[in-house]
Parts: C-alpha cells; sequence; structure tokens
C-alpha cells in the first residue's frame, strides 16, 4: 500500500446498494402491504374507540397485522 492510501480518510464503499437502484416488484408490494396495513389500523382504532363495539375493531387491527407481518417477512427474506 502506498502512503496515500495509508492516510486516507476516504469510507469503504457500501456492500448494500442505493435505495434508488433497489426499486424493484418486492419493494412495490412491500410499500403497498405498508399502506393497507396503516389505513387498516387507522380504521381500527375508529372502529374501536369512536363505535360501539370493540370486538369488531379487534378484529379490523388484527387482519391488518397479517399484511404487516407479510411485508416483514418479505423484508427480512428479500433484502
Amino acid at each position: 500500500m502506498t502512503e496515500e492510501n495509508e492516510n486516507s480518510l476516504a469510507r469503504p464503499p457500501h456492500r448494500r446498494r442505493p435505495l434508488r437502484e433497489n426499486k424493484n416488484n418486492v419493494s412495490a408490494l412491500r410499500q403497498w402491504l405498508n399502506i393497507i396495513f396503516m389505513v387498516g389500523a387507522l380504521i381500527g382504532v375508529i372502529f374501536y374507540f369512536a363505535l360501539a363495539d370493540q370486538t369488531v375493531g379487534i378484529i379490523i387491527i388484527l387482519v391488518s397485522m397479517v399484511f404487516k407481518f407479510t411485508e416483514a417477512t418479505l423484508r427480512l427474506f428479500r433484502q
């Protein structure tokens, strides 16, 4: 190694690709699953607190959590 390389403060290149280059079908699917989860959770909370039937709110929240678990599974195994 040369002295210039030893004294360099440059960071080594990252192994992960930048976010813009990682746009693919799985990324789009994850975004849609996140949107479905957030909307479902919000509707579930509204049903739970604002309307009389709390059981329906809990069921809506649990169903929306299935979408979040699916998204998290894709994130873990397709990264």
